[in-house]
């Protein structure tokens, strides 16, 4: 039995949607999960920002004794993961891996589409990367893509406003559009919006699948870990779990419970900022 853990990192709160449904399926690992609070949102950042940024979290979890770590954030998937992975990796951490998750969002999608209109909600960031998009084309360049940037959800479930009214209403005029143009598939394109799955889906009728970032994800790391033997056995089975924030731990366990489904306990601060891209300055001694 192997030492690794597993990380999980995102811009912020979001993320842990995503690792609530890989403990859920898969929860025998050990896993470390980082968010960037304090330099979060991504969405309205450069694209190289946004790779140096990801690529000082990575540093920081590969530090903690990670083997594999999971970009649980679709701006840092979409902006910054391939070059991760075709510079960074082999050029610091060589056997070590990355993977993102607006792949297994876009695959669970071309499997379930039956008329090939899918829709996708996001940040403006994620929206206008067009990153879903790409990757669906790559898939089935016959599937039409609609796309809808719903800016006012994120603050509305970080208030703590899920339930309110008043952002159901806003969700219902966000869905509009999509639901006029015939999306018989919507992907939920930021980690936030699980906290509204059902409204999501209430809105959307029965006819209409969405897709759960973090249920795909944690399908997709699940078999990714059975089709990879060589790193399946370099992780632990301690069922240790860490949480770093770069901003006030604080309040940090106070909101991420209520994406993660449980209280955070002993969340504590991590310092990316001493931290240049490892693709410079390699890995610490």
């Amino acid at each position: 039995m192997g030492q690794g853990l597993i990380g999980i990192f995102d811009s912020g709160f979001g993320g842990l949607t995503i690792f609530r449904e890989i403990e859920a399926l898969i929860p025998g690992y050990s896993y470390v999960y980082l968010g960037d609070s304090a330099r979060n949102p991504y969405g309205n950042r450069s694209k190289e920002t946004v790779f140096h940024y990801t690529s000082q979290a990575v540093s920081f979890l590969f530090e903690r004794g990670c083997e594999l770590i999971i970009t649980a954030c679709s701006t840092a998937s979409a902006l910054a993961l391939r070059r991760i992975q075709q510079e960074y990796l082999p050029a610091t951490y060589p056997e070590r891996r990355v993977l993102g998750m607006v792949h297994p969002c876009v695959e669970e999608a071309q499997r379930a589409t039956r008329n090939n209109r899918v829709g996708v909600v996001g940040t403006r960031g994620t929206v206008s990367s067009g990153s879903f998009g790409a990757e669906l084309f790559k898939l089935d360049p016959e599937i039409k893509v609609f796309q809808q940037a719903c800016p006012l959800l994120v603050p509305l479930i970080e208030e703590g406003w899920d339930s309110k009214p008043e952002t159901r209403m806003i969700l219902r005029k966000y869905l509009r559009p999509l639901k006029s143009r015939g999306v018989d598939v919507l992907i939920l394109g930021c980690t936030h919006y699980p906290v509204l799955l059902k409204d999501f889906e209430r809105n959307m009728g029965k006819n209409c699948r969405v897709i759960h970032p973090g249920e795909a994800t944690a399908r997709a790391l699940a078999d990714y870990l059975v089709r990879h033997p060589e790193m399946e056995t370099r992780l632990a089975r301690s069922r240790k779990r860490e949480f770093f924030t770069t901003d006030d731990p604080k309040r940090f366990g106070e909101l991420g419970g209520r994406f993660f489904g449980r209280s955070l306990a002993n969340v504590e601060r991590a310092d990316l900022f001493y931290l240049e891209s490892a693709a410079l300055t390699g890995p610490r001694a």
